[in-house]
């Protein structure tokens, strides 16, 4: 056989080494990719940004869910009503949620969630079922404090709503439908300061984003640190959009939980005596727009200003007004004593008041 010439050998070997070398990067890039697709069980890569090169950032709330869960209760209420059915009376059902803040049983709520209800169950974390006591409401605020009978249980720890931020990350838990008790929700403070009237009752609420559902109401509101920093207790929900849900400001009603336990009323408060109601178009042709005294209390502040039944409030501290919460507003900024001049039209004439603010009865 003829033996090939040198140079030709040489290239020969050239090219054979070539071919191995590409041989094995293929191999190595292949496996290296192969590893890096395969590191999801799913199969899917998972790109994950921190949050100094993104605007988004990925919360896990478990520890926040385990350590605030406990806390929250469901209830459920009884109301019985003898309205004008056949059969007599008749017993309709509510469902709420509340916060533990003792570990002895006493309870925060909303006052819309046990308002006029005959009996109170309360259900913890862990499925224990009692009665519970109403030991006080305060529908100016939607507060109620509720009482089981138990020990050791485990109160929620009472943050700082006033160090809230726009844009915080908040965990709302609560009994959504009444039947989904312990559902953990997650969402964004969207504002700080909302004037909201619920129930006739201007309020300053924490607007939040967090999916919330009728169930709950009496809630508790956590920071990210789990502490409580708020009660849920309203949905916008005329408009049909998701995401606006609403919650009293922890630090707004701390002074009321604490007079509620102990006088099972709020009597600090200036009151002006009277019940007042909002004439609109839709409500009543006869009479012209704004809020009009329909009831006083005898002896209170109002009567004792000579004010009258079906006076129509014009201003209120100087200050016009045209809804009952306008003037419920003004008046918490009041203290006991104050003289506040009122205008009220009366007859088709104006007449101005003074009145002596009193403090509460109840």
């Amino acid at each position: 056989m003829q033996e090939m010439p040198p140079k030709f050998r040489k290239n020969t070997i050239q090219n054979v080494l070539t071919v191995i070398i590409c041989c094995v990067l293929s191999a190595v890039i292949g496996f290296v990719s192969g590893k890096y697709a395969n590191s999801s069980s799913s199969g899917v890569t998972i790109v994950q940004q921190s949050s100094k090169s993104s605007d988004v950032e990925i919360h896990d709330v478990s520890d926040i869910a385990k350590k605030c869960g406990p806390s929250v209760v469901e209830i459920t209420t009884e109301s019985v009503s003898s309205g004008n059915s056949f059969y007599g009376q008749y017993i309709s059902t509510g469902a709420g949620s509340g916060v533990i803040i003792s570990e002895d049983g006493y309870i925060v709520t909303n006052n819309h969630v046990i308002e006029n209800t005959n009996k109170i169950t309360v259900k913890t974390s862990d499925g224990t079922q009692y009665d519970a006591s109403l030991i006080g409401t305060d529908s100016q605020t939607d507060i109620a404090i509720i009482k089981v009978d138990a020990s050791d249980l485990i109160p929620a720890t009472f943050g700082k709503s006033s160090e809230l931020e726009v844009g915080n990350v908040v965990v709302a838990i609560g009994n959504p439908l009444g039947e989904l008790g312990g559902t953990v929700t997650t969402g964004i403070v969207s504002a700080l300061e909302r004037e909201i009237t619920v129930e006739n009752e201007m309020m300053t609420l924490l607007q939040i984003d967090a999916a919330i559902n009728p169930g709950n109401s009496g809630g508790g509101l956590f920071d990210s640190n789990g502490n409580l920093v708020g009660i849920v207790n309203a949905k916008e929900s005329s408009t049909g959009v998701e995401g606006l849900g609403f919650a009293i400001p922890i630090d707004n009603v701390i002074d009321v939980i604490d007079e509620l336990i102990k006088n099972g009323s709020i009597t600090s408060r200036p009151v002006l005596g009277v019940s007042l109601y909002d004439v609109t178009d839709t409500n009543n042709k006869n009479y012209e727009n704004g809020v009009y005294i329909v009831q006083i209390v005898e002896n209170g502040a109002a009567d004792k200003a000579g004010l009258q039944q079906n006076d129509r409030i014009i201003s209120f501290d100087g200050k016009e007004v045209s809804t009952a919460a306008e003037v419920k507003s003004i008046l918490r900024s009041h203290h006991i004593g104050d003289e506040v001049e009122m205008v009220v039209s009366r007859n088709g004439k104006e007449v101005h008041v003074t009145v002596t603010l009193q403090q509460s009865s109840n």
